[in-house]
């Protein structure tokens, strides 16, 4: 536990470090660019596909239905487009992810390493492709136990807590790898995987809750759709900053829990024996001469 709140707090620290500011500007860049790019190509065609889909159900047109006979008809015009931007949004959480990920990630990596543990050995136990195809996967099947669980978030308190909950073993998985690549063996990355599981995914659901925060712009309706330009750079920049802590916090445990590792394995291994050399030298490391024969 004192790790893990050790490691918290100095990657809120280290959020404040201009080299992180500077390198979080790429990743929202690229982000804002591509979700207004995307907007701009196929919002049309999307809110008109979610309408058509929508009116094949008799109990959503029965709903709109009703809201017209109450005089909140207004309300149908909002419905397709709210849909629209609750659907992309954990695409663009995904891209958020992966671009802070691949964009930050090792460069944080490497500031936490110089900063604290310059004299730790690069035993490179992973590379860029490595990272790329691990990465991936991982994204594939957060997407699927995304998908399979759309169901229960009719359930009100769960369209919170599951997507969170998908989030974060998504982000445990990202980060640990990449925390890691550079500096662990592959032993030792499922070694300290294996260890440190719990805390590991405590982490990643306290950063997927925290980026659940943008979800309660939902809430607002038809003021979020008018609002749009403003507030999705406002939650992309959440996301990325978001991700950006978690990767430091990622890289602080990680790489504490690897020197200490290393640390634990040195001490738990045996000294050389130190032998003599038949004209008198102590040999470290050698062999054991055998003991003569007894006459």
């Amino acid at each position: 536990m004192q790790m893990l709140l050790g490691s918290f707090w100095r990657s809120v620290a280290y959020c404040l470090h201009p080299r992180v500011i500077a390198l979080s500007l790429l990743p929202l860049v690229l982000m804002v660019a591509s979700a207004f790019a995307l907007g701009y190509l196929f919002w049309d065609r999307a809110v008109d596909a979610v309408l058509a889909w929508l009116q094949t159900w008799s109990l959503v047109e029965f709903a709109l239905g009703w809201l017209d006979s109450v005089g909140l008809g207004a309300l149908r015009a909002v419905v397709a487009p709210l849909l629209v931007l609750v659907i992309a949004t954990p695409l663009l959480v995904v891209f958020a992810l992966l671009l802070v990920a691949f964009l930050m990630t090792p460069a944080m990596v490497d500031l936490v390493a110089q900063r604290r543990f310059p004299d730790l050995q690069r035993r490179r136990g992973g590379g860029f492709l490595g990272s790329v195809g691990w990465s991936l996967w991982s994204t594939v099947l957060a997407l699927l136990m995304l998908a399979a669980s759309v169901p229960f978030w009719l359930i009100p308190p769960l369209v919170l807590v599951l997507p969170a909950l998908i989030w974060g073993w998504l982000t445990y998985r990202v980060f640990t790898y990449d925390a890691l690549a550079e500096h662990a063996s592959v032993d030792e990355r499922r070694t300290l995987m294996a260890r440190h599981r719990v805390p590991l995914l405590v982490m990643g659901v306290i950063a997927g809750l925290i980026s659940a925060a943008p979800s309660v712009l939902w809430a607002s309706g038809a003021m979020y759709i008018a609002l749009a330009p403003l507030l999705v750079p406002l939650a992309i920049w959440i996301y990325a900053l978001v991700f950006a802590f978690a990767s430091l916090w990622y890289a602080h445990y990680l790489l504490q829990a690897l020197d200490e590792l290393r640390r634990e394995t040195a001490s738990a291994t045996p000294p050389p024996t130190p032998a003599v050399s038949a004209d008198g030298v102590i040999e470290v490391g050698a062999r054991p001469l055998p003991s003569p024969p007894s006459t």
